[in-house]
Formats: structure tokens, C-alpha cells, sequence
């Protein structure tokens, strides 16, 4: 058998393994079954693709999406590794040509979607076939207590019953401890081995902002700090998705629209401008995202709440694969947590899954309102302790002040009470600041106590604190009185003065400028010369034409991170490109004088 640092250097170009991928690689080769969590970007694919390439037989990688398979296949072919999907994108002469492939040993890897795996017809080819090993990717889907089950995945347990011989890798980057419980039970790997890998994302930057003016915030956001580069804008409804696109299009940026509603073919043509081409943002629901392998997307936006820590953990991770500098944005309100809560109550789960799901709500809205280091408190919700603040989230760049808000507290929940607890947050706020308008009139508002006893406190601050106070649950939206608002038991100990209140004070200035990044436009990481820019650029431009002649992602033929070195390094020959990360010996002979050609020249 071939070592697998060979396969890793010569296939793939980098010079060694990270963190617990030699470990695991080892304990795969040796036919052991293993769980495996790694973040978004932390190499999990190489785990099993390396190990498909030193041991004998094809391997089968269970994906849940098109797009993914896609992706990593042609990504594998540009390495020279012989790989295959099958999915419902290719005709049956295009299937039954791949699985005659299989059946002669000609393929190193196909990938394939749960659903065919357990067709009777697969199942006996695999009888027939050499099996090297079963990677199954996005393992979590196998969980209900997940946030993204997939009912399709439970019947992956027959590969243990089976093909017991065969070693099976089960590889997430999100679970918690009772998601990772239910992957061990489910799938019968109660004897695996469990790599478990840090969480953390530390070149991301978590950022979250009150929502006041979403789109002139997330206009400031990208145009001081991503205005080059590609992103992705998270909505949740189809109808944002749609009015947030044709916005940001006006505003000069190449931003197209995705989600369920559109019809395959657009959504595919937009899916694929996003992948092939630099600089574009896509603007979508969660549809989104999960089969997208693209490295050097810059940044993640969310214009609305997502549903769960876990939810937010992946997309956001949907930055920065490459490992390069990347932005994890969103704007936050009140009507987001009304939105999310309305959505979980009126679904047709079951009680004990709405209760799992509040949970997961009400940890993000903790992870919204914090202000302690946001990567502390999110790599927490894992069960993973960082032991100092990051450094680069918003909380710890500009640290939040805290004041004692049990009086605007009292204030608050006392408007409500006085009101009937009947109306929303505007005119409970027009009652505090001693507004007058035909509503406080038309109900005599005006004339109750607390009428104007909050007129020294702006807007903003009013909107901050009911807020702080639904996030913590002295408050609750009434969905059926048009989002009211009504005191929970917990309002009760505040109200009578038993229980003070520190709650935190947002910036007073709704449009606070983002410190600019030294990180220039296009990717580069870090200030670079005038000379280096230029080179950067033109390396760029000649992956992209690259990419446009052979109809792939520019990030197939190289990684950001990959020309970066190549401008640091200024290789002039075969041998010093050689040692760049990610020039591999296929890649090398396919490329590489074209690349050195613009190295020369520059």
C-alpha cells in the first residue's frame, strides 16, 4: 500500500496532515470505524479520500446533496483521482456506465445519495463490488435531535449488517452531545472511535448588530469590508430573498436570488454563476449553502434570526473555508424572535421536539444578547471551553457596557401591564415617551401613570430593552393579538422590585461606521504591496480563465490560499511552485507553467 503522507503530498500538494486527520486516516487504513466532528474547513474530506486512495476497492461517500457531489468530484478529478457520482442528475446510460465502472474497479471514489445506497439494486452491486470503505458525510442528518434530519439517513444502519468487514466513517461538522449520541446509535457505531476536533473558527469575526435599518447596515457592512468579494445573504422568507437581490443589483453588486420557489433550472443557473465566477453574492432562505464547497466565500450575512445555534454554526461556516480572514454578520431584533418563535409553535412537531427546538432558539437569542465574547458562548453550546476571550468578535474589538435596567425594566413591563398587555413594542414606546397620537388617545393612554415617564429615554434604547426582556422570558409575543406583548411569570419578582436586572446598552449610533479591514479587496488576507496586489490580481485572473476554458470553479484549480503563497514565494521555476501548498504533481503539470508564466512576468 501506498503511505498515506504520498498520497497527501503527491495527490493533493500539501506537505502534512492537521491536527487528528493522521490519526484518523491511520485508524481507517487499518479497517476501524470512526465518528468523526471537524469544523467546516478543518479538512474532514481528506479523511476519507485519502484513505479511498491507499486502500484497495472504491470507496462510497454518502452525501445528501447534488451540488456537493458535484463539487468534490470535479475537485477530485482535477487532482487526477478517478471519481464518480450517482445521483438523479444523470440519465440511466450515465448510472449504469458508472456502476460497470465500479463493478471493474475503475473508480477510487462515487459518491451517492442515501436513497439509492439503500435501493435493493445498489446493495447488490455493492455485494459484487470492492468496497474499500463508507464515508458518511453530513452524518447529523441521522438525527432527529439534529437541525437538519433527514428521514432517509436511518436506513444507512444496513451497512453495518451488511458489509460488517467494511470500515465506516460517520463525519459532521455540527452536533451537540445528544446529536452525536443519536449518530453512534443510529448508524450502529457504538464501537467507533470518536475524533473529536475543535469547533472553533478562529478566522471568522462574529459580529451581530440591532436591527434598526437592515439594509443600509448590511450595505455599510459589505461596501467597508467586503465590496470585491463573494458572500452570502441569508434571509427567511422567499419574498426578502427576492426584494434583498434586486436591492443589492441596483446598489452596483453582482447579488442574485435563490431559494425553493424559483424553478430548478434558474436556481442551478445562479448556483453556478456563484461557484464559477469571483466576486458574487448570493442572496437566499437556508435552501442554500450546504452542498456549496466553494473556500473563499468572505462572508456570511444573516438579514433575519436563524432558527438554532446549530443552524448558525453551519452557515455561518460557510465563510472562510480556505482559513483566510472572514465575516460572520448579522442583524438582530425583536421581530426576528417573535418570527422564529411564531414559526416553531404553529409547525406539526411533536411537544417533546418543540420543546428541544425552544431551547435551541433560546440559546441563540442568549448567544445574540451576550455581552461576553460571542466564541466563548458559541463554542460553549458544544461543550467546548475557550479558556480567553477571542479577540476577534464584536463584543471583545468593542467591548459592551452593562447597566443596571431593573428601573427601565419596571418601567417597560409596567406600560404593558397598564395597557392590557394588548399592544406591540411602537406604541407601548409612544406610552413611555409621552408621545401623543390618535392611538394613545383613541384607548386613553395618555392618561395613565405611565405615560411619559420614559420621555428622557430614545427610541432605540426602548427597542433594546423590550428585546433584552423577551430574549430572557419575562416577556412573550402574542401572535394571535398581532404580536403583543404580555408579561410571563417570570416578570412578576422584577415588577415588585425582588429581582434587579443588568441589561446591556447598545451603541447609540445607528449607522456606526465598520473599522475598514487592511485586508485589501479580493481575498488577500493581509496589506500587500502595491507590486504584490497587482501579482495577486493578475493570478486571479489567469485561475478564472482557466476555469471559464475547462467549464470548473477557479477554486478547483487553486485556492486563494494557494496564489497567496504563490505571491509571497514568487516561484520562477517547477521546483520552488512544487513546494507551494496545494500544487500537487497532476496539478503541477496541468498548470503550472501558466501560473509561472504571470510569476515571470510580474
Amino acid at each position: 500500500m501506498p503511505a498515506p503522507l504520498e498520497i497527501l503530498q503527491r495527490v493533493f500538494g500539501y506537505g502534512g496532515f492537521r491536527g487528528q486527520q493522521a490519526r484518523i486516516v491511520d485508524h481507517v487504513i487499518q479497517g476501524g470505524d470512526a465518528l468523526v466532528l471537524m469544523p467546516t474547513g478543518g479538512g474532514k474530506s481528506l479523511c476519507f479520500q485519502v484513505p479511498a486512495l491507499v486502500r484497495e476497492g472504491v470507496a462510497v461517500v454518502i452525501s445528501p446533496l447534488i451540488a456537493l457531489m458535484r463539487d468534490q468530484v470535479l475537485s477530485l478529478r482535477q487532482l487526477g483521482v478517478r471519481a464518480a457520482y450517482l445521483n438523479s442528475s444523470l440519465d440511466w446510460s450515465e448510472a449504469a456506465d458508472i456502476e460497470s465502472q465500479m463493478a471493474r474497479g475503475e473508480l477510487d471514489l462515487v459518491y451517492v445519495a442515501p436513497e439509492r445506497l439503500s435501493s435493493p439494486g445498489f446493495l447488490n452491486l455493492l455485494e459484487h463490488a470492492q468496497i474499500s470503505l463508507f464515508a458518511i458525510d453530513e452524518a447529523h442528518c441521522v438525527s432527529q435531535w439534529g437541525h437538519d434530519f433527514r428521514p432517509e439517513y436511518l436506513k444507512l444502519s444496513i451497512l453495518h449488517e451488511r458489509f460488517p468487514q467494511v470500515p465506516r466513517l460517520a463525519l459532521t461538522a455540527t452536533a451537540d452531545m445528544q446529536t452525536r449520541a443519536d449518530i453512534q446509535a443510529r448508524l450502529n457505531l457504538a464501537e467507533a472511535e470518536v475524533f473529536l476536533d475543535s469547533f472553533d473558527r478562529p478566522n471568522i469575526q462574529y459580529r451581530v448588530r440591532p436591527k434598526q435599518e437592515a439594509r443600509r447596515q448590511l450595505l455599510d457592512f459589505i461596501k467597508s469590508r467586503h465590496p470585491e468579494d463573494a458572500g452570502i445573504v441569508y434571509c427567511l422568507s422567499r419574498a426578502k430573498v427576492e426584494e434583498t437581490a434586486k436591492w443589492l443589483k441596483a446598489e452596483g453588486f453582482d447579488a442574485w436570488p435563490y431559494h425553493a420557489g424559483l424553478d430548478a433550472r434558474t436556481r442551478e443557473a445562479h448556483q453556478d454563476r456563484f461557484i464559477k465566477s469571483e466576486g458574487v453574492i448570493v442572496v437566499a432562505t437556508i435552501a442554500f449553502g450546504m452542498g456549496i464547497d466553494k473556500p473563499n466565500v468572505r462572508f456570511v450575512a444573516h438579514m433575519d434570526l436563524p432558527k438554532s445555534m446549530e443552524a448558525y454554526y453551519q452557515e455561518t461556516g460557510r465563510a472562510g473555508r480556505d482559513g483566510l480572514p472572514a465575516d460572520a454578520w448579522m442583524a438582530y431584533g425583536l421581530s426576528d424572535v417573535a418570527a422564529m418563535r411564531g414559526m416553531l409553535e404553529s409547525g406539526d412537531a411533536s411537544e417533546e421536539i418543540k420543546r428541544l427546538e425552544r431551547r435551541k432558539l433560546e440559546a441563540l437569542i442568549g448567544y445574540c444578547e451576550t455581552p461576553m465574547c460571542r466564541r466563548q458562548v458559541l463554542l460553549n453550546y458544544f461543550d467546548e471551553v475557550l479558556a480567553a476571550p477571542c479577540g476577534n468578535c464584536d463584543n471583545c474589538l468593542e467591548p459592551v457596557e452593562t447597566f443596571d435596567g431593573t428601573i427601565m425594566a419596571q418601567k417597560a413591563l409596567a406600560a404593558i401591564y397598564r395597557t392590557g398587555q394588548r399592544f406591540g413594542t411602537g406604541h407601548l414606546i409612544d406610552v413611555l415617551r409621552g408621545t401623543h397620537t390618535e392611538k394613545t388617545a383613541k384607548f386613553g393612554h395618555d392618561q395613565i401613570k405611565t405615560f411619559g415617564v420614559g420621555a428622557d429615554t430614545p427610541k432605540p434604547e426602548w427597542m433594546s430593552v423590550y428585546r433584552q426582556l423577551v430574549a430572557a422570558g419575562f416577556l412573550t409575543v402574542n401572535h394571535e393579538l398581532y404580536g403583543a406583548l404580555q408579561l410571563t411569570e417570570a416578570a412578576g419578582p422584577v415588577l415588585k422590585g425582588a429581582q434587579t436586572l443588568r441589561l446591556r446598552r447598545d451603541a447609540a449610533a445607528v449607522f456606526k461606521k465598520s473599522a475598514r479591514t487592511s485586508r485589501p479587496a479580493g481575498g488577500a488576507p493581509a496589506a500587500l504591496s502595491e507590486t504584490d496586489d497587482t501579482l495577486w490580481h493578475k493570478l486571479r485572473a489567469c485561475r478564472l480563465e482557466l476555469a471559464k476554458a475547462q467549464g470548473v470553479p477557479p477554486y478547483v484549480i487553486f485556492h486563494d490560499t494557494t496564489l497567496l503563497e504563490m505571491v509571497r514565494q514568487k516561484p520562477t521555476g517547477r521546483l520552488g511552485l512544487s513546494k507551494i501548498s496545494g500544487v500537487g504533481a497532476t496539478k503541477m503539470d496541468r498548470y503550472g507553467e501558466a501560473f509561472l508564466a504571470v510569476i515571470r512576468a510580474s
